[in-house]
């Protein structure tokens, strides 16, 4: 009998009930052919991997990473709870040692969605990967956390979370955002001025190969995961960089996909994009779970996989490795960078406009930046939607000065709600969601 050398645990989630449309790329049979594919090859009769069934988050998981407008029950539906519960549950696992790797196959995705939301954007409304990360780290302890991102869309969502803080790696691998949604994951997005150099992205050519992924993994990710020392690596495993996914522009492979995840050892894989339903997400899948599984995955290969098709041209190859060396001279200058941010300044200003594609909203944010020279920094998002919704959301980090804490008190309680819908605080001290209306 064939017996796995880590223990893996998996959770399926296909979302019956949800879809943007009958025909959208983001809708059930993304994993129902993969589920197919796995009894299939019968790695249900291998022992060690097993299959867990996905509990519901609650609603204090959710509060603890984002600011839903008006409430999360507003841009949450059922399957949203239960996908962001699959990731959660699979965390669970994962620290409680009922698995070595977990790994959850669940829709909706989440990456895209940011620390404030007023509605869905490139497919997501709620981060899966943060809202497990935080509940780890609330009911496990634990602190240093690295999150690889390796769709095909940069994960802006997940960057935009963990912009501030220094204890999250976030590092993107993606398509150059001068290329493809949602256009953003250059190398000089690097994180605020209490975190820079923990957020690193690495924007790819457009068609780069298996041979390049596994260049980036080998001369950039895995030497900066030695130096950061996580206490818990996460892969945002989005499978939309294969060779026929229609949205994209890339030529990964499963094979390629399965030595990534060999390379990186992740504790925790959470499915993200990938939308060649039938040609892609089956092999790529079940290549994702051999790997993690400890096992050979040599015969995984699509019917169609043609290497010299593939083929990745000198002047891609160039590019990868100069990126590769800026993306290091970055994580190693990092400390100096963020003297260089911080120097002279009390408060940073970050305004954005974010446009909620699915929704179809437009939001415009102005953040303001405690600069603490002795935790993270709170902050507080000034944030308007044209559908009429005005928010100040008020952060206070979880590892939050005295002074920081204080700051984030005055900002919550001392705001003229006049000019606001709610003002609201997350206090992660103390593990609170605290919400002022008119």
């Amino acid at each position: 009998m064939l017996k796995a050398r880590n223990q893996t645990g998996l959770i399926f989630f296909p979302a019956y009930d949800w879809a943007i449309s009958p025909t959208h790329p983001e809708r059930e049979e993304r994993l129902l052919y993969t589920q197919d594919q796995i009894f299939e090859e019968g790695l249900f009769d291998i022992e060690g991997i097993r299959e867990l069934k996905a509990e519901v988050v609650d609603i204090e998981d959710v509060q603890r990473v984002h600011f839903c407008v008006p409430d999360a029950r507003s841009v949450m539906t059922e399957s949203h709870f239960i996908s962001a519960g699959g990731a959660k549950t699979i965390g669970r696992a994962r620290m409680d040692g009922l698995v070595d790797r977990g790994f959850a196959l669940i829709r909706p995705p989440g990456h895209h969605a940011m620390r404030v939301v007023h509605g869905g954007r490139g497919f997501c409304n709620v981060n899966n990967e943060a809202i497990m990360i935080e509940y780890l780290r609330k009911a496990y302890g634990i602190d240093r956390v690295a999150i690889i991102d390796t769709d095909c869309h940069h994960g802006d969502g997940t960057q935009d979370i963990y912009w501030h803080d220094p204890d999250t790696l976030f590092i993107s691998m993606h398509q150059d955002g001068r290329t493809l949604f949602p256009g953003s994951g250059f190398s000089k997005e690097l994180g605020g001025p209490t975190a820079a150099g923990t957020t690193l992205n690495i924007p790819l050519p457009p068609y780069t190969s298996e041979e390049g992924f596994l260049t980036v993994i080998k001369k950039a990710v895995l030497p900066i995961l030695e130096d950061f020392k996580p206490d818990l690596i996460v892969n945002s495993a989005g499978q939309d960089n294969h060779y026929t996914d229609p949205l994209t522009n890339m030529n990964f492979s499963a094979r390629g996909y399965a030595d990534l995840t060999a390379l990186l050892k992740p504790d925790i894989a959470v499915l993200e994009g990938g939308y060649s339903i039938e040609n892609a997400l089956p092999y790529v899948n079940v290549g994702i779970i051999l790997a993690m599984a400890g096992m050979d995955y040599s015969f995984m290969t699509e019917p169609d996989y043609s290497p010299q098709r593939l083929y990745q041209g000198s002047s891609i190859t160039e590019t990868i490795e100069k990126t590769c060396e800026q993306v290091l001279d970055t994580w190693r200058d990092r400390e100096n960078i963020r003297i260089r941010m911080q120097e002279n300044v009390i408060y940073d200003q970050r305004r954005r406009s974010v446009f909620y594609d699915t929704d179809e909203i437009f939001e415009t944010q102005n953040e303001t930046l405690h600069v603490c020279r002795d935790c993270s920094g709170a902050y507080k998002i000034d944030s308007s939607a044209d559908n009429g919704n005005r928010i100040l959301a008020v952060h206070i980090p979880r590892k939050a000065c005295r002074n920081c804490r204080d700051m984030g008190y005055k900002w919550f309680e001392e705001t003229d709600m006049e000019s606001y819908d709610m003002i609201i605080l997350q206090n992660r001290p103390e593990d609170q969601y605290q919400v002022r209306k008119k």
